[in-house]
């Protein structure tokens, strides 16, 4: 940074950036720094046995690369995540039809986060309802990194939104009667609305859901 013409605010930036990197963990995992690829994001989701941040865990991970204008369907990241502890009950399994049985054999939280962090790289993450999603992440990460993810984060229900606001007379703004849940919003935008709470699935119609809204997002 020596002899460079940096804002404050960069120069902020860019000493966070060092200190936690002097900080990190585990120095392998530098790259999450990195300047992002330009254009490029990344939509996760993750099933959970509950919505505890605390107490609940991750048994399914879902992921998948944003291009340009494209959903890169073909970098998709899928993963079963066996819980160390047993966690689920008949209200989750109804929700995530994920049993005990069908995540036996999936891999330690552990092994998931990390196989996540090297697909996710420095890209920008995308996704709904993500700060509970990246919570239940940093929870598994801090112990190997002391800190969370430190990608920038993109919140779909805060992008439709702002985009909802625009469109509708000040009185019904007034009322906060924009329907925020998350099939509603993919069927105002007019996307496929594929079978709910499967992670690889949310992920996708979250990505599609980023890039409608940016077309409409006015210039």
């Amino acid at each position: 940074m020596k002899g460079s013409h940096l804002s404050p605010l960069a120069w902020a930036a860019a000493l966070k950036r060092e200190w936690m990197l002097y900080h990190l963990g585990d120095q392998r995992f530098r790259f999450m720094w990195d300047q992002p690829p330009h254009n490029e994001w990344v939509a996760i989701d993750c099933e959970t046995t509950g919505l505890n941040v605390k107490t609940d865990a991750i048994i399914s991970i879902g992921a998948v690369r944003i291009l340009g204008n494209r959903v890169m369907t073909s970098e998709s990241l899928e993963l079963l995540v066996r819980p160390e502890k047993k966690h689920f009950s008949a209200d989750s399994v109804r929700v995530h039809r994920l049993r005990e049985q069908d995540v036996a054999q999936g891999i330690t939280a552990d092994e998931a986060v990390m196989k996540l962090m090297h697909f996710i790289g420095s890209r920008p993450l995308v996704g709904y309802y993500l700060e509970f999603d990246v919570a239940m992440i940093n929870r598994v990460l801090f112990p190997i990194l002391g800190m969370g993810l430190p990608q920038a984060k993109i919140e779909i229900s805060g992008l439709y939104y702002d985009y909802k606001y625009q469109q509708l007379p000040s009185l019904v703004r007034d009322s906060g009667a924009i329907d925020l849940r998350f099939d509603s919003l993919i069927k105002d935008l007019g996307l496929p609305l594929w079978p709910a709470h499967d992670a690889l699935n949310d992920a996708l119609m979250a990505a599609l859901a980023f890039l409608k809204l940016k077309q409409l997002k006015p210039t």
